[in-house]
């Protein structure tokens, strides 16, 4: 790899070059974007790309973030090395998003405006390049295939490994493809005189360089695909969903993949049909799972409950966005957390797991397709907008021994209770139709047997039944990520772990070592395993991206911590960046 300081724009920890390619919609910035993520993996690097869109979600202006080097790639840097603009209509729009700093380089066509104020004003260096005359010179290409090839040249990587991307996913014609060939290859072209002037004007990019091959083949997903194949993974084989803003790429992956594994999708009419289809669903034997996002999850909210009342094992996926209300759709914030912990009617104990990368979607979903069954209870997952629709190279996620497995209650079992108030706060629960193992499933309160009850003794022995099996279970590992030492201990969950991740190694290099706990059970609360995660500890501070500090409160109203525990949090839309982060650490612990 080309060594770098870690000062320079679109330049971390990990390494690599962040660059942003913009333009009006239709340009094709993110097809661009997705296939300079496969060219990265072609030649043997790692890539993250997030997608930004103006608020019409469809149409105007569009951009593709994309962050490439030699390890994985969980979340955005500071800044941008490259700006490509294939036009600047409202592209000012994304000033917060795309930040520039001095030693920043801006290409753009001069045919379609200047670059905007907020851009120029970073003193980024700009150099105009006519990109719709070079692409109407070969008849039949598009202008973003020069500027996949522009970019994919300046980030360092070999033309035989942009080449190679385009190809594996051509699905038009034969001369169409030749001419968008030499697209990119004018784009590596245009690149040696774009170098040259830079050259001159004293800048130079951080560039991949050679990277270690693959041992493997790597995987291009998104966080929402990862989640419905984790599902696949774990056993789920019935879907029902209605189409939400920013989980419908879970369903739209699902839908052609669980025909493979001779399961089923149903697109419901709302989210209340949805979440009462899965329920029954799994009554009947067959693993379910719905995905959603914050309003659909508010509808959700009295099947949910049902779910509790009648042990009835579903996974809800919820993509979060920023709300309340119908708040910003395409764009991420951790601000579903109370409301999944704590938003039922009554006394009802749930899971809620969080995933805390694209890869670890995969993960957490087949654990929580896991847990569901062998608990009989809901589990709420939590992705994130920018975990859902944002694409990365990964590693190809091993092969993990959750499976639905399900304490079914044999045929003809003497003196059978369906609700039989065992140790493990498990009981067996009968298939539809066994022979001699009936009972009454409803949202009632009941006996044992489950036969309706509003009798204290039996509300009392049930609460606790239901409360007694998530608490005893043994969850394993899996409950959190736990690195690194130091008296002073960071705790996230989320998509915000990447960015602390982040912030936590800066951090070393500056000679403060901190402990880090990304959190992916949530719920129930485990202080014992909390506990011993903080062992040695003085202090503590949470992370998270919401306005209330959430899980900050959560935290407190539920662990007891050494020393005093401090916040940090902000709402969306912006992500959480390593730099800000690193900030307030260094001042949180430089604080009396």
């Amino acid at each position: 790899m080309d060594d770098m300081t870690a000062t320079q724009p679109g330049r971390g920890a990990t390494g690599g070059i962040s660059i942003a390619l913009a333009g009006s919609g239709g340009s094709g910035v993110m097809t661009a974007g997705n296939l300079l993520l496969d060219a990265a993996a072609q030649a043997g690097a790692y890539g993250l790309m997030v997608r930004t869109s103006g608020p019409q979600i469809r149409g105007g202006e569009a951009a593709a973030l994309v962050r490439l080097g030699p390890r994985t790639m969980d979340t955005l840097d500071d800044t941008f090395s490259l700006l490509l603009a294939i036009d600047w209509q409202n592209v000012n729009r994304f000033a917060d998003e795309i930040v520039l700093a001095p030693g920043s380089v801006m290409i753009g066509d001069p045919d379609e405006g200047e670059p905007p104020a907020v851009f120029t004003a970073t003193g980024a260096h700009y150099v105009p390049l006519p990109l719709k005359k070079m692409a109407k010179a070969l008849p039949g290409s598009w202008i973003n295939m020069l500027a996949l090839g522009l970019a994919a040249a300046l980030a360092g990587l070999p033309a035989s490994a942009a080449q190679a991307a385009v190809r594996a996913s051509w699905k038009r014609s034969a001369n169409t493809l030749d001419a968008n060939l030499a697209a990119v290859a004018a784009g590596f072209t245009a690149a040696e005189g774009v170098a040259a002037q830079l050259a001159e004007a004293g800048i130079r990019l951080p560039q991949i360089g050679a990277c270690a091959a693959a041992t493997a083949p790597r995987w291009s997903i998104s966080g929402n695909e990862a989640a419905g194949f984790g599902a696949i993974r774990g056993g789920v084989r019935f879907v029902a969903a209605y189409p939400i803003t920013p989980a419908t790429e879970v369903l739209e992956w699902l839908s052609p993949a669980l025909t493979k594994v001779g399961g089923s999708l149903l697109q419901a009419e709302d989210e209340l049909a949805s979440v009462n289809m899965i329920i029954g669903a799994s009554f009947g034997g067959v693993p379910s799972l719905t995905a959603t996002a914050g309003p659909g999850l508010s509808l959700m909210t009295e099947g949910i409950g049902l779910a509790v009342a009648a042990e009835v094992p579903i996974v809800v996926v919820d993509v979060m966005r920023g709300g309340p209300s119908t708040g910003i759709p395409a764009k991420s914030e951790q601000s579903d957390l109370s409301f999944a912990v704590g938003g039922l009617h009554g006394d009802a104990p749930r899971l809620v797991l969080a995933p805390n990368s694209i890869s670890d979607c995969v993960a957490t979903t087949q654990w929580a397709v896991h847990l569901a069954e062998a608990l009989q209870a809901p589990a709420i997952v939590l992705s994130d907008q920018f975990m859902g629709q944002s694409r990365a190279v990964i590693d190809r996620p091993p092969d993990l021994p959750f499976k639905a497995e399900r304490l079914v209650a044999a045929a003809d079992t003497p003196d059978y209770k369906r609700y039989r108030n065992t140790d493990s706060g498990v009981s067996p629960m009968a298939v539809p139709g066994t022979p001699g193992v009936t009972y009454t499933a409803d949202g009632l309160e009941h006996a044992e047997s489950g036969t309706p009850s509003s009798q204290s003794r039996d509300h009392r022995l049930q609460m606790d039944k239901r409360e007694r099996k998530l608490r005893v279970y043994d969850y394993g590992p899996m409950w959190a990520d736990i690195e690194g030492e130091g008296d002073a201990a960071v705790i996230t969950f989320g998509s915000t772990t990447a960015a602390v991740r982040e912030a936590v190694a800066r951090a070393a290099a500056q000679g403060l070592r901190l402990r880090l706990v990304g959190m992916r059970l949530l719920a129930p609360a485990r202080a014992d395993a909390l506990s011993a995660a903080l062992a040695g500890t003085r202090a503590a501070i949470v992370i998270e991206q919401n306005h209330g500090a959430q899980f900050y409160r959560y935290l407190r109203a539920h662990f007891d911590f050494p020393g005093k525990l401090a916040s940090y949090h902000r709402p969306g839309p912006l992500p959480l960046r390593p730099g800000e982060l690193l900030k307030a650490l260094l001042e949180w612990r430089s604080a009396p």
